[in-house]
């Protein structure tokens, strides 16, 4: 090996380049006896990989278990509201207040809710009997247990002071206007007011979060409430930490669910929309049940495009089956891996179901780059070598893009990733791409050598018979000719590439690389490029994250519909933060008075802090020190019936004669739109530093919180860090890949597609959730898995100009690209079929995954290389310089033989 150093060029170049030489030749070496091995050992290389589908196939079988945490798949694993519910739950125990820490959708515990909603035009205060039936009919509901029947009685949360049940004090209000009505007595006597009420027993109320759609008396001080739509009532259950009792609780929630569709057949008045605490669990796998149909459909049609798209004319050359083989080879390594994961204890969910796509989609890049290889091989080796010479041309770029997809896939499953489900899913994936490596190379490869076998022994690729001699053929019906042509007939005298007849390399070589490259196109792919950046970058401005479970859950399950209702009706207020006091304070000093007011200030507070001293002050009573405020306190304040409420509001401890508060709650609700998620957050950020900076330690827990949590950074993380990665291993291969330049496009290139993905599903109503994410990971690997072959390519051309050597890329590469990239649109069809969030989300983001990286590989691409470096023209004075020495070695050979002239 000879390396000769152009003037002017520095001795590490000259170093770096032997170098990124000798790495490249090493891996196409190895690859080529890898091709060696599978094609004289074809047997071996079949059966192993198809022993391990059946072995540990069968075992995904019997130990198949779904995930029943939901709180641990899609919550940020590690976030300060848990650690905030924790200590609130040590000083004042969640299942005991969990009716005061109202939450949309995520109540802890057991509980069954319903929303009653009346017609447009219609005041649903006015059917108070008509709820309080429905009501008593949950009361009176029953659920046998081993002989015992259980009611809600039996089951339900109590409260502290009289051991009753625990219930919306909407039915208080209820039942005040039901006998009114039977008085005879108009409804105006008794004085609703929204969203603070006045019961029959003097207590205040928040009713807020139980009745929705609220049209208020005009010019009404005290907020009167004219009319409203809907009522929430929510059934609490105990929770005792038991097995029996939580398949008792379970038990009667199945039938609050029967009961609530039962009574929505009898009530036409009257909407139902009832909501229990399995319903967002059983509704996020739904989508598995429903997409199952689909997902074979998928497959049916991946292998459908594969099969056709890999024939050709030529009965010979044509590879339907090797098309076919090649998605069933993908197929049985995703099988394998499910195998390996369900053996080593995993449980699938929901957000499992891209798998399959994602793993299809980089596995049958491989499969079309390895038969687009087989087609550049020379026709006139031994099927053995053609075979090696095509994993030497292509499984070093495929090795190359199949680590990336472990590394980008591995670094989202790594501890810094703060989505559980968003790590299980890195984590299958990373199995199911070095499976899939595994069998592209070993059983994809031996399917390969057969085939490569009858071809050589000019066996038909479909019937698998002789192909008969060409005399013979002239003497058969035009339809057998057809059938049984090999290809002869079409292949004229300068052709000598037979596979140059397949209908996609056909196309692009003779229409589309010459369209493209037109001087009159590329101006339209300049303003073209110019418009999709453009949308992209006014998409990235108007990101927004997807910390609803709603976009998780099948979108025609009674959850949905629940929380959208829930939205429309109740979107006033917020959830109810509890304001937990942790430490001592000294509530009769007036400067402590003022901080809490000035933290409360904003909210609706239901604080037994200012309802005391509203008391004192009602009351005329004195209490400015310490003896005196708790004296008032528990000898007069909490014995009143409407304040008797307030006792599991405050915490008592006794030193000797002297009693302290050592611990208080006190609960703030903020007034909201219809995006009360999002304000629901700001609230949760402005609330925390205060807890830093004030005199008062206090913490703020709401159940959702939970899930909310610094939900966007734990979603964003993953993809940073995969795209850190993806760029850190492209700049540290820089001095060792084949052209420097080659790298910066690709890096470019990524860039755009990834953000034009990620702008362009912003625009189409897609937040950032963990299935998005997910996805954006994926697309920075999909876009190197087919940038990749075709940029190297351009850069180690040496055809004499830009355009000839992106037309060389494109039909060295195109093809594949094309097969692959269709195959992959085409089997993401039928999930736009399946009524789910979640795959609706699959579906736009890796529509867009896959049209952006067309759009880049057939149309910017071809498009800008021909602007920008690297430049040719040192190729072509290297072709000038060997031509003008062959010409002068022809001259001298010439001169000693003037005789050969004499005789031409």
């Amino acid at each position: 090996m000879c390396f000769l150093r152009r003037p002017g060029a520095p001795a590490s170049w000259i170093w770096w380049r032997m170098l990124r030489q000798v790495l490249r030749r090493g891996l196409q070496s190895f690859c080529h006896r890898l091709g060696l091995c599978v094609s004289r050992h074809p047997v071996f290389f079949l059966t192993v990989p198809a022993v391990l589908t059946i072995t540990f196939g069968l075992s995904a079988l019997n130990r198949f278990q779904t995930e029943g945490d939901l709180e641990r798949l899609v919550a940020p694993s590690h976030s300060l509201a848990k650690i905030e519910r924790s200590l609130a739950s040590s000083l004042f125990p969640l299942d005991q207040s969990k009716s005061q820490l109202y939450s949309d959708l995520h109540t802890p515990g057991r509980y069954g809710r319903v929303i009653l909603l009346s017609s447009p035009g219609d005041n649903i205060l006015l059917q108070a009997e008509g709820i309080l039936q429905t009501h008593r009919a949950v009361l009176e509901m029953k659920v046998n247990h081993k002989g015992y029947n259980y009611t809600f009685s039996h089951l339900c949360v109590l409260r502290n002071q009289d051991k009753k049940c625990v219930l919306d004090d909407i039915i208080s209000v209820l039942e005040d206007l039901r006998q009114a009505a039977v008085s005879n007595k108009t409804t105006a006597r008794v004085q609703v007011r929204y969203p603070n009420t006045k019961l029959k027993d003097g207590r205040n109320s928040f009713i807020g979060h139980q009745l929705g759609g609220v049209v208020e008396v005009p010019n009404s001080k005290d907020q009167r409430v004219k009319s409203a739509r809907a009522i929430q009532i929510t059934y609490y259950l105990q929770t005792y930490g038991s097995a029996t009792q939580d398949l008792i609780g379970e038990k009667w929630e199945n039938e609050f669910c029967k009961l609530m569709r039962k009574l929505q057949e009898e009530h036409q008045d009257l909407q139902l929309y009832s909501l229990a605490s399995f319903s967002l669990w059983r509704d996020f796998h739904k989508t598995s049940i429903l997409a199952r149909s689909k997902v074979l459909v998928s497959l049916v049609l991946i292998l459908t495009t594969a099969t056709l798209s890999s024939s050709m004319k030529d009965c010979l050359r044509s590879k339907p089956f090797l098309g076919l083989l090649g998605v069933l080879t993908v197929c049985i390594s995703i099988a394998t891996a499910a195998g390996i994961i369900f053996i080593t204890d995993g449980k699938y969910n929901s957000t499992l179901l891209g798998i399959p796509f994602f793993a299809m989609g980089h596995g049958t890049k491989g499969v079309f780059e390895l038969l687009s290889g087989w087609r550049r091989t020379k026709e006139n080796l031994p099927f053995k070598d053609r075979v090696a010479d095509a994993y030497s041309d292509v499984m070093v770029t495929y090795t190359m893009t199949s680590s990336l997809y472990f590394i980008t896939f591995g670094m989202g499953a790594s501890p810094f990733t703060n989505i559980e489900a968003v790590k299980i899913f890195c984590q299958n994936m990373c199995v199911s791409i070095l499976l899939n490596y595994f069998y592209i190379f070993s059983f994809f490869g031996s399917c390969l050598v057969f085939a490569g076998q009858l071809e050589q022994n000019r066996y038909h690729s479909i019937f698998c018979c002789k192909i008969p001699s060409a005399e013979y053929l002239d003497r058969k019906p035009v339809w057998f000719q057809t059938v049984m042509s090999d290809g002869h007939q079409q292949t004229s005298h300068h052709e000598t590439n037979p596979y140059q007849h397949h209908f996609i390399q056909h196309f692009l070589r003779e229409h589309y690389n010459e369209w493209i490259t037109n001087i009159y196109v590329k101006p339209f792919v300049v303003i073209l490029y110019l418009i999709y950046a453009s949308f992209s970058f006014m998409g990235c401005l108007q990101i927004s994250d997807g910390a609803s479970i709603i976009n998780l859950l099948a979108s025609d399950s009674p959850s949905v519909s629940y929380a959208m209702v829930q939205q429309k009706y109740f979107s006033n207020y917020s959830p109810v933060i509890g304001f937990y006091v942790y430490e001592p304070l000294e509530y009769w000093n007036s400067s402590v008075q003022e901080d809490l007011q000035r933290l409360c200030s904003g909210f609706t507070a239901v604080s037994w802090v200012e309802q005391y001293y509203q008391f004192l002050k009602v009351s005329n009573i004195s209490a400015s020190n310490k003896t005196d405020f708790i004296s008032v306190l528990q000898s007069s304040f909490l014995k009143k019936p409407e304040f008797q409420h307030f006792r599991n509001d405050i915490i008592f401890s006794k030193a000797g004669d002297e009693n302290n508060i050592i611990a208080s709650r006190l609960y703030l609700v903020a007034r909201t739109s219809r995006d009360k998620q999002k304000e629901v957050i700001e609230v949760l950020d402005k609330l925390r530093p205060l807890s830093l900076s004030k005199s008062i330690r206090f913490i703020v827990f709401n159940p959702s919180f939970v899930f909310t949590d610094h939900y966007s950074l734990s979603v964003t993380v993953p993809v940073l860090i995969a795209g850190f990665g993806v760029l850190l291993v492209l700049i540290l291969t820089f001095i060792l890949v084949i052209h420097p330049l080659g790298n910066f496009w690709l890096i470019l290139s990524v860039t755009s597609i990834e953000l034009g993905v990620l702008g362009l599903m912003t625009l189409w109503n897609v937040d950032m959730d963990c299935i998005s994410i997910l996805c954006l990971i994926y697309t920075l690997n999909f876009a190197i898995d087919h940038c990749a072959p075709l940029l190297y390519t351009f850069v180690l051309a040496t055809e004499h100009t830009r355009t000839q050597c992106i037309k060389r890329s494109l039909q060295e590469h195109g093809t594949a690209i094309l097969q692959n990239i269709t195959s992959f649109l085409i089997g993401l069809v039928p999930l736009l079929f399946v009524p789910s969030n979640l795959t609706f989300t699959l579906f736009k983001c890796l529509l867009l995954s896959g049209g952006c990286t067309l759009l880049h590989c057939f149309v910017i691409l071809p498009v800008f290389l021909t602007f920008f470096p690297p430049s040719k023209k040192h190729h072509k004075k290297k072709k000038r310089a060997k031509r003008k020495e062959r010409e002068e070695i022809e001259c001298i050979e010439i001169q000693e033989n003037p005789d050969h002239v004499t005789t031409v």
